[in-house]
């Protein structure tokens, strides 16, 4: 274990506050989103709650955050997932601060978690979902969350990635989306299935726009709000008679559907911008009933006895 280091004589002085700001400076310089940036504020006004922030790192010690862990769980209507969640921010407060020398190093490790099982649409829910509507009497609000219902189940994307997609972003002749606002702040690129690529240019010939326009506008043509798109998803999803509203629904479905239709968790992880294959997994362990229901389909052993039947005639 690395022992204590003592740059100078004020550095034992130094409080979790200052830490903080320090350690939020140095986030916002690797260019974090702001999504992040918010998460680590979060979590470091939860560990205050608890913990005098003002007085110096050196006093934290691994039984204060066990002692914090007990704080949290002791909470109504908080679960070990968010307790989780509350501790990989402070953990990487601290590991910061131990890393400029101001606390002694330890391990800060994860509580175990039951993990809840994805919420995903059904087959039933889907149906509703993607009809399409008529075009000669819907308004274009109720016509463009169509095409956004397609596109979400196609791609899996994440709410701030859909509402950043330009125009110029999709490109037609490729076939290919290219992503630029995501979690990790990394552009990527994913396939265009040759449905959406359809129902997209389609689209476009209703949306008009130019290739710097954003894909899913206003009626007015201006970016559409995260809170905007997820009010007209539930308005949409209610109309057809779901009750089921969640956008980020749409991704554990397409990570299910894409398992439950033979496709390859390496290339799931890439299209879905996972940094590991840990949420991946999570998605396979999930849907383990789901799998074997399909898993003589396409199971090798069991294919090729379905194709030596097939040649089997009975006179």
């Amino acid at each position: 274990m690395k022992k204590l280091c003592i740059q100078n004589g004020n550095s034992q002085d130094v409080t979790l506050k200052e830490t903080f700001d320090k350690f939020l400076k140095v986030k916002q310089c690797s260019n974090l989103s702001k999504d992040t940036i918010k998460y680590y504020e979060r979590c470091f006004k939860s560990f205050s709650q608890f913990y005098d922030v003002n007085i110096p790192c050196s006093f934290i010690t691994l039984d204060i955050v066990n002692d914090y862990i007990l704080f949290l769980r002791e909470k109504e209507d908080i679960n070990d997932i968010t307790v989780n969640t509350e501790l990989r921010g402070i953990r990487a407060i601290l590991y910061y601060a131990m890393e400029l020398g101001y606390v002694r190093e330890f391990k800060v490790k994860l509580i175990r978690a039951q993990k809840k099982v994805k919420e995903t649409y059904t087959t039933e829910e889907l149906q509703l979902l993607l009809k399409k509507p008529n075009l000669k009497k819907c308004t274009f609000a109720e016509y463009r969350n169509w095409v956004i219902t397609n596109y979400l189940l196609g791609t899996g994307n994440r709410l701030k990635t859909i509402v950043s997609l330009k125009i110029k972003d999709v490109n037609f002749v490729d076939n290919e989306i290219c992503l630029n606002t995501t979690k990790n702040s990394k552009q990527y690129i994913i396939p265009l299935s040759v449905e959406l690529s359809k129902i997209l240019r389609e689209y476009l010939t209703y949306r008009n726009g130019q290739p710097d326009d954003y894909m899913f506008s206003t009626v007015y043509g201006q970016q559409l709000a995260r809170r905007s798109l997820q009010t007209q998803i539930e308005k949409y999803n209610h109309s057809r008679g779901v009750t089921r509203t969640s956008i980020h629904a749409y991704r554990h479905t397409f990570a299910k559907l894409y398992i439950l239709n033979g496709g390859d968790i390496f290339t799931l992880q890439k299209i879905l911008g996972h940094s590991s294959l840990e949420m991946v997994r999570e998605y396979v362990e999930m849907f383990t009933d789901e799998l074997k229901i399909n898993f003589n389909s396409y199971n090798p052993l069991d294919k090729l006895a379905q194709n030596s039947n097939k040649k089997i005639r009975v006179s």
